[in-house]
């Protein structure tokens, strides 16, 4: 009996892992990305998009977000394994994000966002008064 338990566990975990995929949707656009002090870049999965007409970048109150639309092809019989549809994603920001500075650039399939950061300020120290 005991050993069965961790056995259930296991795949309980599994079942739950692959339902919360099904919530999130396939259809949701990968990304990655890397802050230093003066920049933050994401860059955005979007292979097989025509950048100037499938994908819209917009920001609004510190949120960037990204639409993208993949068109299908309609064949004759055939076997496809592509996602097409809407694809959205949205990131929220930095508090120092420039929103006025980003730009955007596409390449073989990456969408690159480049949000200029200002320099955080030193914290300011407050003084403590005992009575």
């Amino acid at each position: 009996m005991t050993s069965l338990v961790p056995r259930l566990w296991s795949e309980l975990s599994e079942w739950f892992e692959q339902d919360s995929l099904l919530l999130r949707g396939t259809n949701t656009i990968r990304l990655e990305d890397h802050m230093t002090d003066t920049e933050y870049k994401i860059r955005a999965e979007l292979p097989g998009v025509d950048p100037e007409k499938d994908v819209q970048v917009s920001v609004s109150d510190g949120v960037l977000t990204i639409r993208a639309e993949r068109r299908e092809e309609k064949q004759a019989r055939h076997r496809s394994e592509f996602r097409y549809g809407s694809f959205e994603r949205s990131v929220r920001l930095p508090s120092n994000a420039e929103e006025q500075g980003i730009r955007a650039d596409y390449s073989k399939g990456i969408l690159e966002i480049t949000v200029p950061l200002r320099a955080q300020p030193e914290p300011r120290r407050i003084e403590i008064k005992s009575n």
